[in-house]
């Protein structure tokens, strides 16, 4: 962790303290209102729960901190996706979707964005910084990418995005702040499924998007507003009280996860494996010079898909779901959704139990494959 994380770690504890009253409660307060009291000129106060809520306010204050950037909540990370595309594109915009990134932002591009005029090509994840982006409005990536666990030179790409003029999003939902920090290496737009370990304990969607340009965050703000794609006040509150333990919840899994994937790399039950951190991964050198971390997502490939599906199954420590970085370890096997991946590839999420238990647990459910 770098002195800035650290500092943002202590900060994100205490952020909520600042101009409280005496009284006041430490707790961030859970607001359901729809209505505020608005008599006179209503500029400048709450006005209305699509507009306005202190609750999920106080979320993105949380998440502005992690990000150093002004940042936007939203029901669920595609709703995060969808308002970037339905926000910034028009009719006649190509845009730039990774092909072994997440299905469900090539569909949403497939099934709505196409009538609209909004062109979209898929690339590789790495190889999209050497993709020419001159025909492209909007490039969206995923670094690592979900569920193959591919690299993309994130500095690399928004150099050729800021020359060819192309606006780039990155989708860090599977590193965090913590781990990576698109916005330092170049990127103009990040977003993030907080779903997902941002949140951390499985009872929540949520997604949100972070710029440094005003611009593009008062247009995002504004589709947000008229659309009434916001989040629920609960689900905010409960994820500015999930990402209170981030920091610690990312380093266990992170350092978890590099102990199973170096244990694993020569394992005789496995045909394969993807993971950033070790250094015989074909993504190692780049993921090192831009993750501080290298995640707690594993991608292994067992020589058949009932080999998959009894590992997962004969596990007691692996939860059979769908979704990731929750504080209990999970995996699925991603063919099942239609994901270009073998038949036995999958991706484990590594969640927060003791290291030694756990790697017990998994070995004897690969023995027994």
């Amino acid at each position: 962790m770098t002195d800035l994380d650290a500092l943002r770690a202590a900060q994100l504890l205490h952020y909520s303290s600042a101009g409280l009253n005496k009284g006041d409660p430490v707790a961030t307060p859970l607001v359901q209102s729809t209505m505020f009291h608005l008599p006179g000129d209503p500029a400048g106060f709450d006005q209305y729960g699509r507009y306005d809520n202190p609750t999920w306010e106080a979320a993105q204050d949380a998440l502005a901190l992690l990000e150093d950037a002004p940042a936007l909540l939203f029901p669920s990370g595609m709703a995060a996706i969808a308002a970037v595309c339905y926000a910034l594109l028009k009719s006649g915009d190509r845009i730039l979707l990774p092909s072994d990134g997440y299905f469900a932002a090539r569909k949403l591009a497939e099934r709505f964005l196409a009538p609209m005029g909004i062109t979209a090509d898929t690339c590789p994840t790495a190889e999209l910084a050497a993709k020419p982006l001159g025909p492209y409005a909007l490039v969206l990536a995923e670094s690592p990418s979900n569920p193959g666990l591919d690299v993309c030179d994130i500095a690399a790409l928004a150099q050729s995005a800021k020359v060819s003029g192309a606006l780039l999003a990155i989708d860090n939902t599977t590193m965090t702040p913590f781990g990576q920090r698109p916005l330092d290496l170049g990127a103009e737009i990040v977003v993030s499924a907080d779903t997902k370990a941002m949140n951390g304990h499985s009872d929540l969607l949520a997604g949100h998007v972070a710029s440094r340009n005003e611009h593009l965050m008062q247009t995002i703000a504004e589709w947000r507003k008229f659309a009434g794609a916001i989040p629920a006040p609960h689900d905010a509150w409960l994820l500015a009280r999930g990402m209170a333990t981030l920091e610690v919840r990312f380093e266990r899994m992170c350092e978890t996860a590099s102990m199973v994937a170096r244990r694993l790399a020569d394992h005789p039950a496995l045909s394969a494996i993807r993971f950033p951190g070790l250094k015989s991964d074909r993504s190692h050198e780049t993921a090192s010079r831009q993750m501080s971390r290298y995640g707690f997502l594993i991608g292994l490939t067992l020589p058949t898909q009932k080999a998959a599906d009894h590992f997962i199954e004969a596990c007691p420590l692996i939860q059979p779901a769908t979704s990731f970085g929750g504080v209990h370890t999970s995996a699925e096997r991603r063919a099942r959704w239609g994901d270009a991946v073998a038949p036995g590839f999958v991706r484990l999420s590594i969640g927060c139990e003791p290291a030694d238990i756990l790697w017990e647990a998994i070995d004897d459910a690969l023995k027994d494959t």
